[in-house]
């Protein structure tokens, strides 16, 4: 119910009948001598409305609305393309006389797209949805017709069609909503279910089918000129190309955020791909005939096969649908002005072919109970079948632990295969010719900077900080050389102002490789070879770079990229064999030792719990999330446990280690022991952040400490608390009473995040249960309450809850008792001058 409330509907629905409205009045009011709504105008309001599509459709994507996002995106691309292609118009960088050449590829695309997504949402009887698409559909169909003879009315029409239902569901549904269901217009309640389960929600989520559009998209640009619908590719279509460039990086982000690899690591090719045609087209701006050289699509291929080959463990049609981009990059070198030629543009429409059909296959199987057969299954039967390999069952847990603030998919196959393409791509010379001619600017910036800055940025989000630093910093390097060698931005100019800022790329570096030692040896070469190329760019910057030497070492560092990927991408997909990586080339004991044998397990999930309360019941010291920070915690009733965490931590005399419990009922074998007043104090209390300082006494003989209760508080005194956290009370009443300290060398900061555990402890615990961020940085409140008998507390440390909280609840627990209201689990105890004599001091 929550999802079908969502404003995002009633804010994308009303942004499509916004767009329309705008189309349609400059389709009425337009004669074919005059626009009347000018280009520019046009174009930025078309923009305004994409943006407010593409928001709307990324904070719906997991919707069980499925294809809402799909449509609310496809049409934001289509509008952002459009707008773009209208500024340029106005601008004078595209004539008038070319604007029906520069549309027409890309509404071509959207009019089969969106009648795509039109027929499976009215076949899932969702016609609010059908119409809007269908009807946008057949307005783009109308506009490529008025572009040639005028048909704008028709084209209008349309569109006024899209508009009198966006604006009676939007404000319907936003009626609804605020009203909060009281008034409901008829038709816009959203009653169907798709039967999704959560694992093919998130495995086909609206994005994928989003990426299917732009590769139509691309595919139609591409093909036109072939098939004689314009005659060449020209600077107009570059909006569409980069268009669908920059959606296919978001579906890239997305894919990331669903756990999916493989379509992450696909829709950042296809991103590159978009790229580099745009800038292809662009060049004719200038007058440049691009050449492609050999080398880099080359090996590009061999990425995507390998890609398509893995891509056959989701389904046999998606393998075979991602092997046609392997082909495409072989025709991109085989003929030298690669998007320009006939055969590379005759790959494009078959391409056209493909993706139409798994757009249509993908939108169906996502939203339908019955499923187009798409061979799942056949990759797994082969691999069972084969001796010595062992496939790897696909986990959402896979990529875990989730070291940072959120969770996403490793992007090291990416990455690496990023620094392939740029490597590659950079032995390329330009020889006579202008740099802006061979077609290594957008292989070098875009593969080995922006896709490298995106991988990093995931990996920062995870928590890695290693593979996070190692790739924005060979992004950023890849970025400002291949701007500055082969953007036209170097020019003659070699010197000493060059050569410091390639120096302060290999100090970095430096650090880098440095502590590459202590991760393994495939990423210690990787670095290490880098470093060779950054001694080129140096001897490049002061004209002192010998002959075949930068060839060299990019061409070994493209290969110690490759295996990197092949490593990555094997290891994720099969259980054994693995492809060695190698061990650490330096090992210390302690800092990081733990990460490798230490299980991280997210705490969230009650069989989690379960596997660290047996870790703690055999003995062993875990890691563990409260209300306050992470603490280091072991089993009362295993002495042997509780000695262990003393020692790890060294603790300080004045920083003794205290006793935590699920609840008051674990104090049930010695409640005759303690006070009626001490006790109704500490259920008024807790569950909270305030711990307790009572005398000790032969009332911590029952929890099973033997000798271990010495490390326990103080001679005189010991600290209990019951945590207001739902995991560490699930774990407590798993293992019963516990001892506990803080999650940190004695005299450093608390630990505020589960990769701290192991970062500060070492291979020294037995397991961490993570859950992210601690929700508070601040300790617990220390309550002195080892006079409470005489009606006296005290402070040793104010923490989270406040002084006056602590004190109200004391004499609110004091006034009962004055009343007589003593806690009922006492009345029939023995007398409390009893209870007061066994304290001791």
């Amino acid at each position: 119910m929550t999802q079908r409330r969502s404003p995002h509907v009633s804010v994308g629905v009303l942004g499509i009948a916004a767009g329309s409205l705008l189309l349609l009045v400059n389709g009425y009011a337009s004669s074919p001598d005059k626009d009347f709504i000018p280009h520019n105008a046009l174009g930025i309001l078309l923009l305004i409305i994409s943006a407010l599509l593409a928001y709307t459709g990324v904070c719906h994507s997991l919707s069980h609305t499925q294809l809402f996002s799909s449509l609310c995106l496809t049409v934001s691309a289509l509008w952002c393309g459009s707008g773009l292609v209208y500024i340029l118009v106005g601008q004078e960088v595209v004539q008038p006389t070319e604007l029906r050449a520069s549309l027409v590829p890309g509404l071509a695309a959207f009019t089969l797209a969106l009648l795509i997504i039109g027929i499976v949402e009215l076949f899932l009887k969702k016609v609010v949805f059908g119409v809007l698409a269908v009807g946008i559909s057949l307005a783009c169909a109308h506009q490529i017709s008025s572009l040639s003879a005028d048909c704008q009315s028709a084209m209008a029409s349309n569109y006024l069609l899209v508009c009198l239902v966006g604006v009676y569901y939007g404000f319907g549904h936003l009626l609804s909503i605020i009203t909060q269901g009281k008034v409901k217009p008829p038709g816009i309640s959203l009653t169907k279910k798709t039967g999704l389960n959560r694992d093919q929600d998130q495995r086909s989520s609206d994005a994928v089918s989003v990426g299917l559009v732009m590769n139509l998209l691309s595919a139609s640009v591409i093909a036109c000129p072939l098939l004689g619908v314009v005659p060449r590719l020209s600077t107009g279509h570059v909006p569409w190309l980069w268009t669908a460039g920059v959606v296919q990086l978001g579906v890239c982000a997305v894919c990331y955020r669903a756990m999916d690899t493989l379509a992450a690591t696909f829709y950042g090719f296809t991103a590159l791909l978009k790229f580099a045609e745009g800038y292809s087209a662009l060049l004719s701006f200038y007058s440049i005939q691009p050449l492609s050289a050999v080398p880099f699509p080359v090996v590009f291929s061999v990425l995507f096969f390998i890609l398509a080959l893995f891509s056959c463990q989701e389904s046999l049609l998606e393998g075979l649908h991602r092997s046609f981009f392997g082909v495409y990059c072989i025709a991109i070198a085989a003929q030298p002005q690669g998007f320009h030629q006939a055969g590379t543009q005759g790959v494009q429409a078959a391409m056209f072919v493909v993706s139409a059909i798994m757009l249509l296959v993908t939108a169906f199987n996502m939203v339908s109970g019955t499923k187009i057969p798409t061979g799942q299954g056949y990759f797994k039967a082969l691999v069972d079948r084969m001796q010595g390999l062992s496939l790897r069952e696909h986990d959402k847990e896979l990529h875990t632990p989730h070291l940072g603030y959120s969770k996403y998919a490793d992007a090291e196959v990416l990455g690496h295969a990023c620094n392939v393409l740029a490597a590659f791509a950079v032995t390329a010379t330009a020889r006579d010719q202008s740099p802006l001619s061979v077609l290594v600017l957008p292989w070098v910036v875009v593969a080995g900077g922006v896709l490298q800055l995106l991988c990093g940025s995931v990996a920062f989000a995870r928590g890695k900080t290693f593979e996070s630093t190692v790739f924005i910093l060979y992004g950023m390097m890849w970025s400002v050389w291949g701007l500055t060698r082969y953007g036209g931005l170097y020019g003659d100019t070699r010197g000493f102002n060059v050569a410091v800022g390639v120096m302060s790329f290999m100090l970095f570096n430096c650090l880098v490789t440095a502590a590459a030692l202590f991760l393994n040896a495939a990423w210690f070469v990787y670095t290490f070879t880098f470093q060779l190329i950054l001694v080129s760019f140096l001897l490049d910057a002061v004209d002192a770079l010998p002959y075949g030497y930068d060839i060299g070492v990019t061409v070994i560092f493209g290969l110690v990229s490759f295996y990197c990927f092949l490593g990555h991408i094997f290891n994720s997909t099969f259980q054994s064999p693995q492809i060695p990586l190698g061990r650490p080339l330096v090992k210390l004991s302690g800092v990081g030792g733990g990460s490798q044998v230490c299980p991280h397990l997210p705490a969230r999930k009650v069989s989690s719990v379960h596997q660290i309360a047996e870790i703690m019941q055999n003995g062993g010291i875990c890691g563990m999330p409260t209300d306050t920070v992470y603490v280091l915690v072991a089993a009362c009733n295993r002495p042997d446990a509780v000695v262990k965490a003393y020692n790890v931590k060294k603790q300080a005399q004045d920083r003794p280690m205290s006793m935590w419990i699920s609840s008051i009922a674990q104090l049930q074998p010695v409640r005759h022991l303690l006070s009626p007043l001490l006790l109704d104090f500490m259920e008024a209390a807790w569950p909270s952040s305030i711990s307790m300082v009572i005398p000790r006494g032969p009332w911590m003989e029952a929890f099973g400490l033997g000798d271990a209760a010495k490390h326990i508080g103080t001679p005189q005194s010991i600290a209990l608390r019951n945590p207001d956290c739902a995991v560490a009370t699930h774990l407590m009443n798993l293992v019963g009473p516990i001892a506990v300290t803080s999650a940190n060398p004695t005299g450093e900061a608390d630990t505020t995040h589960h990769n701290q555990v192991y970062a500060k402890l070492g291979d020294k615990v037995d397991g961490v249960l993570c859950d992210g961020p601690s929700p508070e940085n601040i300790a617990s409140t220390v309550v002195d309450c080892t006079k409470i008998e005489a009606g006296q507390i005290g402070f040793f440390r104010v923490g989270l809850i406040p002084k006056s909280k602590v004190l109200q609840i004391f004499e609110e627990v004091q006034r009962k008792h004055r009343r007589g209201q003593n806690n009922p689990a006492f009345e029939d105890e023995a007398e409390p001058t009893d209870s007061r004599d066994d304290l001791g001091s």
